[in-house]
This record gives structure tokens, sequence and C-alpha cells, in this order.
């Protein structure tokens, strides 16, 4: 009698669930298990293992290396695109992949620029049973620009005024890390009072005149090319008020740093962010930084609170001195209103900050592997959640499933696919894609149709050995398709399983929850499914727990007695015990003082030291049990603690009973300095082959003062002792006298032989030799032999010294051959070598793949076909076919373009390949060519095929003319890609309101042989937009969008009022043009008077030091400049056209306080311009170098 135990029968306790989920697993998730001896005939479609980020910041000082590993059966093969398009790494003599992975490796360091690579990559690993393909790596070198050179002007503030020193760092990849420092490289302090932004600027609540200096620096660091940029030093001085006059206080302003005006004590005021709310916007999973800086003097306290919610706990944390609020790994549910509230004694303000999280796609539910049997039904499903709601697309080999090649078993439902009655042809890799404005994800799934029967996998005649009263786990690894289902039974008569005793898993595994000592017995696992049946049998035994039945006791005792600690242990009579004494959870002193019997440990002569938790620790190879007491040392009077150190290096080395192979060494230990000596280290040095190098030759414990040693043959040693204790290793001792050992034959033989040609007509030996310590005597040499590994020939030997490497030539083309290399010295001969197997030089293949056909599965898609070559014709080793295949042109085109050939390569012995990728309507012609080591053999005759027709591209240009007040005319020029016959256009066509709102949609069919189109009736005044495709039998293509305007109704355009004919406005302008003339007849008598203005005495106080004195010898104008900037002098300056300063010229002209910076007069005649407010800020400048369009838009969208 049987009983099949089923799954639905599964009841976990609470205790056992992590068990549980380890050890469950969904089978139709299960890769097939890539075991070259139970499952060497199976196939298993592409997985991509490894690859680089999608975001992938390089430095372009060092080589590119983009991954891209997957996994297979057969193994796969590797194909890239670059932005797109097919990337030929054959083509660019820097590119090259890694053998046998699909990496990329870009020798840039020799030459090439990091900026030529910069794009967007993508691999596919393909073989016969489908094609995977990685994430968009989006490959950008990393950027660190210079700092826009400026002129930072002094600072002079008043104490108790803000301030804030701005950084404004250079823009590089990755963002610079920002920092303060002063010209020493120390870090500015910072408090409440002083603080760095999240922007990077330096902010003050109140200046005190302890801030005066005159070395505020902002540093920008790069980490990825280790490189530092400093920004020009910032002076700044605090001064009181009683040191301030007039004039300096009107100075204040002439800055483009701003501060507070002069003041006593005040409420806060928020210097960022500004006004009472603002908005932040960030993403799921991300770090939330929220930030609010306040003035006021008082210094401001900050803090923070959630409106209608509190802030989370465990992922909430205060930085800059509690300005800056961060909340980890944020959430929708972190989304609200945050409330930043600065005290001080005379007030508070609040900051509203409204905080919106979204999130990029994140996975509910990715597709896992299918692996079916023919007939089967499943399903693959992808659910991904975000904020917007992600789009869902499939696609099937990398292609998007609408354009992939139909299967009859396959039905998408949004984000399912279902199959049903799957065949063999039905195995495919397919990928979802979920993607929003934010990012996306990528997912790899594979359905492998097989039919094999069970097997399982699971070594036999295990044996499991369990505790009492815990859980026994007896595995069934299986594998079979379709599923088998698993039953179990108990001892060699069938006797059934209980159903409420065991617990089968999804996984084979079954459970014993609580064994006990009638469980001990023999099992056997079946596995069926309709292909047939397995079975493997293990066994079971149960053993008693291990107990301490007297454990040892807390025990108080004076210094300089004894204690003893007992503990009695129980175990099963099978089990070998390891009993183990610790104190304080670590080994115990090395003392003699400390003895360990059967079942107890004794101290005496206790010390202070000796106090402590002592363990008591009894391990078996099933379980352990322990017990621990704590001694407690009663010290009468306290003594001085000794002092402590490593020890003092042994002595007096001595060499006796020397034998050819062996040596004595004794020696005599130093002072151990109050921590004994727990062990003796030998090391010793071979003078003859590598003199001055010290190698380990043995250790022996610390109560030993000799060791025999064991020596090898031809070696001149010397040798040296160290002593150990607890504290730590002595310094080596004096060397001892040399002793030389005599000669003997070699022990062993080279390693790593290799026997491979390079020319069809040679044969290459190789091997590692051996080194001067391996050689055993003088006169080392290698006999080199071989022999053809199918003939019957001898033997034939050579022998060489000094080498690696032996050249057999005149050997016939890509033969086996069987190679040993045995070591020989003065002394005879090392052991007899075991053969390897090499092969002489490969030649180009002779013969072309036969018999090509071309099935064209699609207008982008073709499969090709061939005979394979023979195998003696290859003369190498076979890597595979390479097509060779391009788009046919007619004679004239022929003559202006070379024509593009396309490379694909199917490794191993394939007979077939796709071509993806091909333009529709078009005609090809192919080739096939066999490969091997050498290289390609001779084509195939060419082969020719068309593809059917596509859908178009958009058209390639779109314009509207001859706008009028209800008419607009449109023009374009056909696609430049019609891929067929182009069929009609479609015109689709909407209004746009003042509010920008879309009117309702009009279509219009255009014949193809149209590139003109006039629209009547339209609205006048009014923008519309327009969509415009075209179509080929096929469908629709691509669309091109315009917007344009009909023109405005002229008796309305009357109607405007143009304000330059207004009698009030040329009244005002007059007006204005009377009192600038007063102005300046009333300033050119105050010069004429000998009157200065308050801009003459700043000028002379701060004189610009931009203005040198002229060159004695050559007259021309000295200024500050750089050998890489060639910016125009600031607007503003005074310096004339012709760059020379004219002494006799007064310093305080209107000229120079003229338009040239803007200079402006208020009403009253005052002059509001000297020094005004704030300069016109210089533009900044960029990176000087080019740069391509950056691709990091790919990052948030794969298709």
């Amino acid at each position: 009698m049987q009983l099949k135990i089923m799954p639905k029968k599964k009841h976990f306790s609470a205790g056992r669930v992590p068990l549980i989920l380890f050890l469950c697993q969904m089978i139709s998730a299960l890769d097939v298990p890539l075991d070259s001896k139970l499952l060497g005939d199976l196939v298993q479609p592409p997985t991509i293992t490894q690859q680089s980020p999608k975001d992938y910041i390089i430095d372009p000082r060092e080589n590119i290396v983009i991954q891209c590993e997957a996994k297979g059966k057969p193994p796969p093969s590797f194909s890239w695109t670059r932005n797109g398009t097919h990337f030929d790494i054959d083509k660019d003599p820097l590119v090259t992949m890694k053998p046998g992975s699909g990496t990329l490796i870009i020798n840039i360091m020799s030459e090439g620029k990091a900026e030529t690579y910069e794009g967007v990559y993508q691999c596919t690993a393909r073989n016969e049973r489908g094609a995977a393909i990685s994430n968009n790596i989006v490959v950008r070198p990393s950027r660190s620009p210079l700092w826009t050179k400026e002129r930072l002007e002094p600072i002079t503030l008043h104490n108790g005024q803000s301030l804030v020193l701005p950084c404004r760092p250079p823009i590089g990849l990755p963002p610079a890390i920002i920092f303060w420092m002063d010209n020493s490289f120390q870090r500015l302090p910072q408090s409440e009072r002083v603080s760095q932004g999240l922007n990077g600027d330096l902010y003050f609540s109140n200046v005190l005149p302890e801030d005066t200096r005159e070395d505020y620096i902002c540093y920008a660091r790069f980490n990825h090319t280790q490189t530092i940029q400093q920004k020009q030093p910032i002076s700044l001085k605090v001064i009181s008020v009683d040191e301030l006059n007039d004039t300096i206080a009107a100075n204040l302003s002439d800055t483009e740093f701003y501060g507070a005006k002069p003041g006593k004590e005040r409420p806060p005021t928020f210097l960022t962010p500004q006004g009472t709310e603002s908005r932040k916007e960030e993403l799921r999973g991300n770090v939330l930084s929220l930030e609010c800086i306040a003035e006021g003097l008082p210094t401001p306290i900050i803090y923070w609170i959630k409106e209608d919610g509190t802030l989370p706990v465990n992922r909430t944390f205060y930085q800059n001195f509690k300005k800056t609020l961060q909340i980890t790994q944020v959430s929708e549910a972190d989304s609200g209103n945050y409330q930043c509230i600065a005290k001080n004694t005379l007030g508070a303000v609040h900051h509203t900050i409204s905080v919106t999280v979204k999130a990029a796609p994140y996975w509910i539910s990715a597709p896992q592997n299918l692996v079916l049997s023919p007939g089967e039904n499943g399903t693959l499903i992808c659910r991904a959640n975000g904020n917007p709601k992600p789009r869902i697309g499939w696609l099937t080999n990398g292609v998007p499933v609408e354009i992939a090649p139909d299967d009859p078993s396959r039905k998408i439902d949004g984000d399912t696919i279902i199959f049903s009655n799957v065949q063999e042809r039905s195995s495919a890799v397919y990928q979802c894609n979920a993607s929003n404005e934010y990012g996306y994800l990528l997912a790899n799934a594979f359905v492998n149709v097989l039919a094999e029967p069970p097997r399982i996998l699971t070594s036999a005649n295990i044996l499991y050995q369990v505790i009492a009263n815990r859980p026994a786990l007896l595995d069934c690894a299986f594998f079979g398709s379709p599923l088998p289902t698993i039953e179990w039974f108990k001892g060699t008569k069938g006797s059934a399983l209980h159903e409420d005793i065991y617990v089968l898993h999804d996984n084979g595994t079954l459970e014993i929850p609580v064994a006990q000592k009638d469980s001990t017995g023999t099992y056997t696992c079946v596995a069926r499914n309709k292909l047939g049946m397995a079975k493997n049998e293990v066994h079971l035994e149960i053993k008693d727990p291990t107990r301490i039945i007297k454990q040892p006791e807390y025990a108080v005792v004076q210094r300089g007695s004894k204690v003893s600690f007992e503990c009695k242990v129980k175990h099963d009579d099978t089990l070998i015990p390891t009993i183990m004494w610790l104190k304080d959870n670590g080994e115990l002193p090395n003392d003699e003082r400390f003895s360990i019997g059967k079942d107890h440990l004794v101290v005496t002569d206790v010390s202070d030291d000796d106090g402590g938790m002592y363990t008591c620790a009894a391990n078996t190879t099933l379980d352990s049990v322990s017990a621990s007491a704590v001694l407690r040392v009663v010290a009468p009077t306290p003594t001085p603690a000794p002092i402590y150190d490593v020890p003092n290096p042994p002595f007096d080395l001595e060499l006796t009973n020397q034998l050819d192979k062996g040596v004595q060494l004794t020696w005599t230990p130093g002072d151990d300095n109050n921590s004994p000596i727990t062990k003796f280290i030998i090391e010793y040095e071979d003078a003859m082959h590598e003199a001055g190098i010290w190698h380990h030759q043995a250790e022996v414990s610390g109560t030993q003062t000799t060791a025999q040693l064991t020596l090898s043959p031809y070696v001149n040693y010397s040798f040296r002792v160290m002593a150990e204790n607890s504290i730590g290793r002595s310094v080596p001792s004096e060397a001892s006298e040399q002793y030389l050992t005599k000669a003997a034959e070699p022990d062993q033989n080279p390693t790593a032989v290799e026997g491979l040609g390079t020319e069809p007509d040679n044969l290459v030996i190789t091997w590692k030799p051996l080194n001067g310590f391996e050689s055993n005597g003088p006169g080392l040499q290698y006999k080199v032999s071989w022999r053809q590994k199918d003939g019957d020939d001898e033997w034939t030997s050579v022998v060489v010294a000094n080498v690696s490497k032996y050249i057999v030539s005149g050997t016939p083309t890509f033969v086996p051959y069987l190679i040993k290399v045995q070591a020989l010295n003065d002394v005879g001969f090392a052991p007899e070598p075991a053969a390897v197997m090499g092969h002489s030089g490969e030649d180009l293949p002779m013969v072309a793949p036969g018999n090509v056909r071309v099935n064209v599965v699609n207008s982008t898609l073709a499969e090709v076909h061939w005979d394979p070559v023979p195998l003696k014709s290859v003369r190498g080793h076979l890597q595979g076919y390479r097509i060779y295949y391009w788009k046919a042109q007619s004679s004239s085109k022929r003559n202006r373009r070379h024509i593009e050939k396309k490379i694909l390569t199917f490794q191993g012995n394939k007979t077939h390949g796709m071509l993806p990728g091909l333009q529709p309507y078009s005609h090809y012609v192919l080739n096939v060519r066999v490969v091997n080591g050498k290289g390609e053999g001779p084509a195939s005759t060419d082969r020719g095929f068309h593809t059917p027709e596509g859908v178009p591209s958009a058209p390639s240009s779109l314009k509207i003319v001859n706008p009028t007040l209800d008419s607009l005319t449109l023009e374009w020029d056909p696609p430049s890609h019609p891929n067929g016959v182009l069929t009609e256009y479609t015109l689709r066509y909407q209004p746009i309101n003042s509010t920008h709102e879309l009117g309702p949609l009009v279509d219009l069919k255009i014949p193809a042989n149209k590139t003109r189109w006039t629209l009547n009736h339209l609205n006048f005044s009014t923008r519309y937009k327009f969509y415009f495709y075209a179509q080929t039998s096929v469908g629709s293509g691509s669309q091109i969008t315009e917007e344009a305007i009909t023109t405005v109704d002229e008796a309305m355009a009357s109607r405007q009022v143009d304000i330059a004919t207004q009698g009030w406005f040329i009244g005002l302008m007059c007006a204005v043009a009377l009192l600038i003339l007063i102005l300046l007849i009333v300033c050119f008598i105050r010069r004429n008077k000998g009157g200065k203005y308050p801009v003459k005495e700043k000028e002379d106080a701060h004189a610009d030091p931009e203005i040198q004195p002229m060159k004695e010898d050559d007259g021309t104008f000295g200024e500050y400049s750089d050998a890489e900037d060639h910016k125009p002098l600031k607007k503003g300056s005074r310096t004339p056209s012709d760059r020379t300063v004219k002494k006799e010229d007064s310093d305080d002209s209107l000229v120079d306080y003229g338009e040239g910076v803007n200079g402006q007069f208020n009403e009253d005649g005052s002059f509001i311009g000297q020094y005004s407010g704030k300069k016109e800020k210089e533009p900044a400048e960029g990176n000087e170098s080019s740069e391509a369009p950056s691709p990091v838009n790919a990052m948030n969208s794969f298709v």
C-alpha cells in the first residue's frame, strides 16, 4: 500500500516559516540545471547574468569595459547595438570582445577619446532557443570642468549682519562634492550660526568679528576623476558700528554678496528657501532632503514637524545642526506638507514645504522562467507599479511582439502572456519592459519547451544524521518535463508514510517536523511524469541529544588559592564530544596554572586577572550545549600591575644532526616579558637561489627549544627564530650558520605543459619551468618528447636548457600529438611525466558551405540554412559559420557609395541562423563561410532574396506656407525610407485655443502622389496643430507634427492703438529729456568748481586691481589675463578702447559712470550708478571641450 503525499497538506508552524521559505521554490521558475553529468543533453535559452549599470559613468583616463555576461546551452553568441543601431566591433580596432563573453573592452588608453564612445549600448545574447537582451547602458565619461574666472570684491559687514557666500561650482559629471576650507586646507568650522547649505553656499545667520579672514575658499571635489577644483578666495571683514561712517556704509552694497542691514537684535527670517511656501519632488526609495536656513540675532534654532502626521521614527535623520531634515527610503506615504520653524528670543517664522513622492517603475511580480513540456499550458506575468502608472510592453527575442513572428500558442493580455498547447518551436526569451517618465524596468524570462523523463539530482544513499526531537530534512532534488510528481516511501517493503507526520515541499524535500528514534530507516523518493519514473534512496539516523548533567557553579575565592569548576556531559554513544573551556567567551590563558581534566577545570594560584565568566562548551558534529559560571577573585591588597611586552628574540642558534634532507635546530629563548611564550616561528633563507628573502619553515610550541627540520636538496640554508606571546611577535633572532644540502634528482616536472601550433606546419610546446629551489641540483634541463596520437610512431625527444618553449617543424596540419616534458639535472631524471594532448597548427578551411537557402520570415528578419562542410576540410578547431550579407544596389549607386557588408557569426556546428534588422522592401545578397582558429574559408555562392513591404518612416519634412485668414497650405517631402509603395498620406489637425487646450480632431486622406495641400474654411487668427504620416499596404508609419496660425483680421488689427502716436506719451518723453539736460548742466558747473563726487573717493580707496601702469618699454596696458582666458574687459571698464590709460584725464569723469556701467540719475539729479547695487553678471563659462549630445534620456525610456 502506498500513500501519495499532496502539497495541499502543508501546515507550517510559525517557528519553521523561514526554513520553509528557504526550501520552497516555484518549479515553473526553475532553470534547467547545467550539469554536464546529469543533464548534458538539455538545452536552455540565454539568461543575462551580469551587465553594466544603466547609468554608466566612466573614467576617461582608463579603458572602457562594458559588461555583458550570459549563460545558456549551447553557449550564447553576443552582439551589440549603439544608439539603436548595430555596433560592428570588427570595424573598430580599439574595440574587442572578451572571449566566451559579451563584455566589450574599448582601448582608449593607447589612442582615441572617451567622448567618441559616449552613447547608449545594448547587448544581445543569442542561441538556438532565443535571445536575451540587456538594459540600455548609457555610457558617459566623467567630467570635472574648471571654475569660471571671476573677480571677487572684499566684503565689509557690520557685526550681527547675515551673509551668504555663494559657491556656484562648475557643473561636472557626476556632480561635485562641495566643502569650504582655508588656505591651509583646514575645514572651516561650522555651527548653528555658520553652516553650508545643500547647494554648497556658506550661510551666516549673523557675523561676528571672529569671522574676519581673507581665505574663505569653496572647493569642488570630483571623486570619479579624483580631482579637486577651487574657487578664488573670498575676503571678509567684520567691524563694529562705531568704526563705520556714512561713506563706508554706502559701499557695503557694492558686491554681489548680500547681507542684512546693520541693526541690533532681530527676529528670524529665512535665507533659504524664500517665501512662506515651496515645493519638493522626490523619487520613491531615494533620500528626501529638506533644508531651512534662517538668519537673525540671536542665532535662530530650527524645528521640524509634518502637518497631519508624524515623522517616521527609524528613517528620520537631522543634519547640519537640524537645518536639514532627511528621510531615507522615502515612499508615497511620505508625501505631504512639512513645516520648518525658526525661533529665537524675538520671535518665530514658519515655512511650509509641500512634498510629492513620485516613483520610477518597481516590480510587483517580475516574469519568471517557464519550463514546459509539449502540449502544456503556462503564463508569464509582468506586474509593476510606479507613479505615474508604468506602461507594460512585451518583446520576444529582443523584438517587439507586435512585429515578431506569430506564435499560435501565445496570447497577450496586457501584463500577462498566456501559453496554450506549446510546442518546441514555442521556446523563446521574452522581455517585459515597464516604463514611465522616471525610468524603466526590463526583465528577461524564457519559455523552454522540453520533453524529459524524471531525473533525481540528489546523490544516492546519502546518510542523514539528526538529533532527536529536531526537524529532519531529506533532499530529493529532481528535474523533468512535464513537472514530475514526488512520492516518498519508508522501508524496503514500501510501508506508507502518514500525511499527519510528514510534510512534502515543492522542491521534493521530505520534512519530518519532530524526528524520533523510530524515524530511523531507509526512505525512497519516487519522481513520475508521463515519460517515465526515477527513484532514489536515502538513510536517516536519529541520535540522542548532548546534555550537561552537572553544570559549573558560581565561585568566590581569594587571590593565591585554588578553584575548581565541574562540567559533566552525557551524549549519544556514536558521537564523540569535544569539551572546550572558555573565559569571557575567549580562549583560556596559555598558563600552566589552568589544568583541564575529564570533568573539571582547575585554576591554581588564582590572580585578579582570573576573575570573569567561565564557560563549558560541549560540541559534537550534530549539536552543541554550554553552561557558564562566574569566578569572583577577592584581592586583599592591591599590587602594581606587571609590565607586559612582546618576548625578547631567541639567541644561540645551533645546527646539529646534519643529514642529507634534515637538520636539528636548537636555540635559547629570550625573556617572555611577563607574558608566556606560546610558540616559536622558524624561517629559512636560500642564499644560493633567493638571497635576502626569508620563507616560513615551521612552528613549534612555546615550551620547545629544539626542532627537527625537513630540508630540500641543493639549498644553502640559513635559519632564524621568532618568539610569540599574547602581546605579539618578537623581532627575528640572529641568523644561524649556513648549511648546504646535497644535490638530488628533481622531485617534480614542469607544469602547464601545452602544445599549440602557430603555423600550419609546426607544433609549439610550452611549459612552466622549475625555479632554482625546485631544481634539486645543478645542470637543470628538460627532456621534451612528442609523437602523433593516432599513429604508431615512436617518441621523438630533445633535451633543452634555460628555455620554456620548443618548436617542432614540418608537422602535418592540425594533427593531435601526445607531449611530455621531463625535468633532469646532473644527478638524474624526475619521475616519468604524464602525457598531455596538443595539436599542430591550423590552416584556412578548404570547402565552402553548400546548399545555402534563405527563408524570409518578415520584412526585417530572414532565416538562412546551409549544409555543413566535412570536418576534415575545416583543418582546425571549428569555431562556427559566418554570414556576409549586404543590400544590393544599382550600378549607378554602387559607383557612388561603397557597399556596406554586414557580418553575423554563429558559433559551433550550426546549420542555420537568423538575420535581424533588415530593411523592408529591399533586395539582399549573402554568402556563408566556415571559420576556424586560423580564419575564414572560401565563400559560398552568393544567394539573393527580397524582403516584403513594411511601414514607412516619417515624411522627411513638413512646412506650412501662405497662411491667410481662413486657409493654410502644407508642403512636404516623401519619407526617406518608404519601405514599400506608398498608398496615401493621412493628415490630422485640430485647433489650439489661448489656454493651450486642443479642439476636435479632423482626419483627411491625401493621395500618395501629392506633396502639397491647401486647407480652406479655417478660423482666422487661430493656431492649428498638424499630425502627418504616410501609409503603405502594410500600415501607417511614424508621424511628423507641425503648428501654424492663420492671419489676423485686418479690421480687428486696425483697432489696435499705437502708443508711440499718443500725445501723453510724447509729452512724457520730452519732460524726461529736459530733466536729463538740467542734470548735466548742474554736474558741469560743480565740476568746474572743483567739486568731488563720493565716487572719486571710493575709487581712490578701492583701486581697480585690473588696471595696472603702462609698461615703459612698449606702452601696452598691463592687465590680469590668463593664457586660456580671452574674454573682453568687463562691462563698465574704464580702460579706453586703445588699451592705454591717460593719466591727465580726471578719474571721476561722467564717461566713467555713464552708459558703460548702466549709470542712471534719480529725478532729483543724484547719481545712482557710481558703484550701484549689483554689477551686471558675466555669463558663466562652461567646459571648453566639445561634448556629444547627452544620451541621458535613454535612462528613463527603454524603447
